[in-house]
């Protein structure tokens, strides 16, 4: 008698596993497209692609202020460019 409970348990935990998993795939699947701009691979920043990220973030303001090359309103912190702004393949 009491395996029979334990395996309705088990069972019942199985099935809940597998639907919070089921869950949270379709919630990543539905997740819409990525749509920050990638760093141009130009003349101008082709010199940072072999950099470590940390290391070419610290160029980013040399250009990328108020003064030469604004950010939009709202763009957040800009210590961590590369988190966002990815290296094209």
């Amino acid at each position: 008698m009491k395996t029979d409970n334990a395996d309705k348990k088990s069972f019942l935990y199985t099935a809940l596993f597998l639907v919070i998993c089921g869950g949270i795939f379709l919630f990543l699947w539905n997740a819409p497209p990525e749509t920050t701009v990638k760093l141009p691979h130009d003349a101008t920043h082709t010199k940072y692609y072999p950099m470590d990220k940390k290391e070419a973030e610290k160029e980013c303001q040399n250009c990328h202020n108020p003064q030469q090359v604004a950010f939009p309103k709202g763009h957040p912190p800009k210590y961590r460019c590369l988190f966002c702004h990815k290296k094209e393949e």
